[in-house]
């Protein structure tokens, strides 16, 4: 009975030495490979942040000033309409372009489907009554267009189709939106504009930005290193939209 207990006993101490030297192992992990680990957990949390709920867009135009201006860099939201949410008059969207998807655009949406406008010696109408006018929306040609050269400036009624949006640039004399080629399709909106995080004065001189990038990519580190802080537009570093 007792020889049983001891060889019972000591099989027991034999497993423990084992688990402990496996617990052992696992708590000597190399450093590399602990820092390893992390970085790939954090570029797949990035990877998955990227696809389905924010992205970074650089703003290139000056068809959104002055809300937006050429090198800001805006966060927008891709889940912004989803689960039940409409977009709404006044909110800034990133879409591709209809006529050339691989485009991608920025406009403010300025009607719903359903709705009638028309654009009136550079006044917009929406079902009759005078649009709500952006706070930093302009006009920068005094000069009005007849509407048989253009439609900037005026632009015969037109009902919004449903499920489409009539999308309008802030820069109002200088914006290629829904007075040219018409409604947006709602599955064409990427997502809504959040804020502007970061703000990089553009300048003839830089770099640009083309195939194969990684030289560029060496330009303008040396570009931003000589001109920062300089050319940070620090005031406008999360700005509302």
């Amino acid at each position: 009975m007792n020889q049983d207990f001891l060889i019972q006993d000591v099989k027991r101490q034999e497993v423990q030495r084992e688990t402990d030297k496996v617990l052992h192992y696992k708590e000597r992990k190399p450093l590399w490979r602990e820092y390893l680990e992390t970085a790939v957990i954090a570029l797949v949390a990035a990877l998955l942040l990227r696809l389905f709920v924010v992205s970074a867009y650089r703003v290139n135009s000056e068809s959104m000033a002055d809300s937006l201006l050429g090198g800001d860099y805006v966060f927008v939201n891709k889940l912004a309409y989803e689960y039940g949410s409409d977009p709404k008059v006044g909110d800034i969207i990133v879409f591709r372009y209809p006529n050339n998807p691989e485009k991608k655009f920025i406009k403010r949406i300025s009607a719903m489907p359903g709705d009638i406008v028309q654009v009136a010696d550079k006044v917009v109408y929406v079902n009759d009554e005078v649009a709500a006018i952006p706070t930093n929306s302009k006009h920068i040609d005094k000069r009005i267009i007849p509407a048989d050269l253009s439609f900037r400036d005026n632009f015969a009624p037109y009902e919004v189709p449903m499920d489409q949006y009539f999308v309008l640039g802030d820069n109002r004399d200088d914006s290629r939106d829904s007075r040219f080629w018409g409604g947006l399709p709602r599955e064409n909106i990427i997502g809504k504009a959040v804020f502007v995080y970061w703000s990089w004065q553009p300048s003839p001189d830089s770099p640009p930005w083309e195939f194969p990038y990684i030289i560029n990519a060496v330009q303008w580190l040396g570009y931003g290193l000589w001109n920062f802080p300089g050319a940070i537009r620090w005031d406008r570093l999360g700005t509302p939209l």
